[in-house]
């Protein structure tokens, strides 16, 4: 568990509690797109308000999946960005859906986090159920889909769907923000043709792997496997300063 993601469950869990003793906090704080200009902090208050706790349950357990890996690839500064931008993203997409119709919940918030391990993440298998393997990329692809479907299909499952799709649009173009600012400035940094010595790859084979946080253990892992099956050539910038970063006292 990283620090944002455990602050941020808990943020959700103290509001539900708050609400189940004062109802009417609900009302103060849920956003209604068509007052958005009189009540400006809903658009930020609305993904702290669930409407039940198997709502909040299954939003938290997105964000407990996919989250901790993301923030510690991210920073915490730069994973609570993309997790408010997807989160109001869902909300101004929300116009379109029905100005008058109100929204609760963490969701575009949430699948903007999903939407950011897909973006780095594209081919790690997540267990539909827990049984079927179904790779990021594809899982995402098709709750897109859904949600598309949902949205302009008139559904009246009282999903707001316009807020999944708008959190999915808001958490895809922050990523492609800070992602071509990260490869300028790693670029600059580093050749733009690999060359590593025999010396390097001896420091990143020495990483203590036991010693590191359970996401970055997986992340290194990956990346040694992909450099032995295809070789120094196949890494990106950001994969050898990741190797870089973690051998730098080995």
């Amino acid at each position: 568990m990283t620090p944002w993601v455990l602050r941020l469950m808990i943020a959700n869990v103290v509001m539900m509690l708050m609400v189940a003793i004062s109802p009417a906090i609900t009302t103060a704080l849920m956003f209604v797109p068509a007052y958005v200009l009189f009540r400006p902090w809903t658009i930020l208050s609305y993904m702290f308000l669930h409407a039940g706790w198997s709502h909040l349950f299954f939003n938290m357990l997105g964000l407990f999946f996919f989250g901790p890996r993301l923030e510690l690839e991210l920073g915490g500064k730069n994973f609570l960005w993309l997790y408010f931008i997807s989160g109001v993203m869902g909300a101004l997409l929300s116009f379109v859906l029905s100005p008058m119709t109100a929204i609760v919940g963490a969701s575009g918030a949430v699948y903007g986090v999903m939407l950011g391990f897909a973006f780095y993440w594209p081919k790690e298998p997540m267990y539909v159920y827990g049984l079927m393997p179904v790779q990021s990329r594809y899982l995402i692809i098709v709750m897109t889909l859904l949600s598309v479907y949902g949205g302009f299909g008139g559904s009246a499952d009282g999903i707001a769907h316009f807020a999944h799709l708008g959190g999915f649009a808001g958490g895809y173009l922050f990523l492609r923000l800070i992602n071509r600012k990260t490869l300028s400035a790693t670029h600059a940094n580093l050749p733009a043709s690999p060359s590593v010595s025999q010396n390097d790859l001896s420091r990143w084979s020495r990483i203590q792997r036991d010693q590191l946080h359970p996401v970055n253990r997986e992340e290194l892992d990956r990346i040694l496997h992909k450099l032995n099956s295809t070789g120094i050539t196949s890494l990106t910038p950001i994969e050898m300063e990741f190797l870089n970063r973690f051998s730098q006292d080995q």
